[in-house]
């Protein structure tokens, strides 16, 4: 299994041997010892990042608003949080509208996550059969176009069909951009990368409530319900944005229009120095995926992303529900505004990480560490403790939220995704405003993800210290320098970062 198996189904990012750092080899020519303009690489990367990282963070902010104004809170549908579908269903006339009764809400709050996980790991199985930058754009316009549409729908068999098409595009986005971004980035630089899409959901959740709630006054302009012109004002941006992406992303380093000749050279030098980046390893074996799914140390980060995803979804769940509870004289817009700082905090949170996780090549650690600062801030929620004190733990899961998460892609998203299935019936009104099940079931997943990171951690670090000894060095005896690069992370020069 080559190392190409990390674009496909992630398992931790990792780094080249300091044995094998200075060689390069392609197809073609023999491995040289290569000396890299550290100037010029910097200036490169900048280069990249201003053509590939605002799009990224564009298309990903406006996916998290797509999704937050189709799902909602129950308990307080004036405030629009990461499920915004309920806050439509009676301030805005959604409810009356479309018809829906029972639990028809929670159906159209969870059926989205069904196509939207079984779309990921396809999406990146096809990414690199396609030109990638269409490949985005086509995402990104068709997800705009039925967002849009979504705003039309008169009943509850075309809300739910919406909601199923809309997964089944959108899905394939944030695993398709992780991809993407290993096309141009290399495994050190990856983490803040990813960290930057993290941030522009963030951004979404502290700025989509206050979004909603200002178009929300449109309410019967040209005769319209504002849950409609909800729909439809938010979706349109995503349709043109699609459109532009056609033009705006280059396919790869070599079609980079932005790139000059020795740019693109520097990218070839930057893409073979590490450990398995073959000509082959660019490209998709079949049998590398089905490796891939009997490999176990893969679904163990597979169950842990459960376990972190619970609580993503959960907490933009119950976190406006807390700050009622604060002052319930505060306004729909004054509450949606002691969000912003717990989302700031959590962005600002994942930035510094991801930086000093980069610098240090170091994940595991800063997983665990977070992951028990998510634990005590749920503690917090459930303890019988004044309001104040419950913001306060609100804080601690933000920043155990954005400080744990890490470089997901493919099948790893896909489980954790699930999770969006079932948050919705973690916090039922009639267990308000306490949620303490909701509260301790997610307080579990989390600690259990932790553990479960924490012993990988534990277990990737024996196994690169064998390798440092050379314990695994008879795996590589009589071949050659390709060979040895195509054994991806089963070569003794591959060093997983921990």
């Amino acid at each position: 299994m080559t190392s190409r198996l990390n674009a496909i189904f992630n398992k931790e990012t990792t780094v080249p041997n300091r044995r094998s750092e200075d060689w390069i080899k392609n197809d073609n020519i023999e491995a040289e010892s290569v000396e890299i303009d550290h100037g010029a690489e910097q200036r490169l990367l900048r280069k990249i990042d201003i053509h590939i990282i605002p799009v990224a963070m564009l298309l990903y902010l406006l996916s998290f608003l797509d999704r937050q104004r189709t799902v909602g809170a129950a308990k307080f549908p004036q405030v629009c949080s990461n499920f915004a579908l309920i806050i439509l269903r009676r301030l805005y006339g959604m409810e009356a509208d479309l018809g829906l009764k029972g639990n028809q809400y929670q159906i159209a709050v969870s059926i989205l996550f069904v196509t939207y996980v079984l779309s990921e790991v396809p999406s990146n199985l096809v990414l690199k059969k396609f030109h990638p930058s269409r490949y985005i754009s086509a995402i990104a316009t068709l997800w705009g176009i039925i967002a849009t549409l979504t705003g039309v729908t008169n009943n509850f068999g075309q809300l739910v069909a919406c909601r199923i098409l809309l997964g089944l595009v959108e899905g394939g986005l944030f695993p398709g951009m992780a991809v993407y971004l290993t096309f141009f980035y290399t495994r050190g630089e990856l983490a803040l990368r990813i960290g930057y899409l993290f941030v522009s959901a963030a951004v979404a959740g502290a700025c989509g409530g206050l979004l909603a709630y200002g178009i929300g006054q449109m309410d019967g302009t040209a005769g319209q319900r504002a849950w409609r012109w909800i729909m439809i004002l938010e979706g349109l941006p995503t349709f043109v944005l699609g459109i532009a992406s056609w033009w705006l992303l280059a396919d790869d380093p070599d079609h980079a229009w932005y790139l000059n000749a020795q740019d693109k050279a520097l990218m070839l030098v930057r893409r073979n120095r590490q450990t398995g980046q073959t000509k082959s390893a660019q490209e998709f074996h079949k049998d590398d995926a089905l490796e891939a799914v009997k490999d176990w140390k893969v679904w163990a980060f597979c169950f842990a992303q459960f376990g972190t995803d619970t609580m993503l979804y959960g907490y933009s769940t119950f976190l406006p529900t807390i700050i009622k509870s604060i002052n319930k004289r505060w306004t729909d817009t004054q509450i949606q505004a002691f969000t912003v700082p717990c989302y700031a905090l959590g962005a600002i949170t994942y930035l510094f990480v991801a930086r000093l996780s980069d610098r240090q090549q170091m994940r595991g650690l800063y997983s665990v560490i977070f992951g028990a600062v998510s634990v005590v801030g749920y503690g917090i929620l459930i303890s019988n403790s004044a309001a104040g004190v419950h913001y306060f733990g609100c804080f601690l899961v933000a920043m155990g939220l954005y400080g744990k998460r890490t470089t997901a892609t493919g099948l790893q998203l896909t489980i954790g995704n699930t999770s969006g299935i079932m948050a919705p019936f973690l916090y039922p009104t009639r267990e308000a405003p306490r949620y303490t099940r909701g509260h301790a079931v997610t307080l579990a997943m989390v600690g259990y993800s932790a553990l479960v990171f924490g012993f990988m951690w534990y277990w990737f670090a024996g196994l690169n210290a064998k390798r440092r000894a050379g314990l695994e060095d008879d795996r590589i005896a009589g071949l050659s320098e390709e060979e040895i690069a195509e054994l991806g992370d089963k070569s003794p020069r591959y060093v997983y970062t921990i």
